[in-house]
């Protein structure tokens, strides 16, 4: 009985695991991409405001 807890319990530990990495990763790829494009925005500015 114990053993088959402590599988349950170890799976969803791995589990949380690899799905906060996954959010963070995303996170990171997210936040490059807004600062990048915002910064291609500011550059392109006198252009726009012509």
């Amino acid at each position: 009985m114990n053993e088959k807890i402590y599988k349950t319990i170890g799976f969803s530990g791995a589990a949380n695991l690899v799905i906060g990495i996954c959010i963070l990763v995303s996170g990171l790829a997210c936040g490059t991409l807004l600062v990048l494009t915002g910064a291609k925005l500011l550059k392109g500015r006198k252009k726009i405001l012509l």
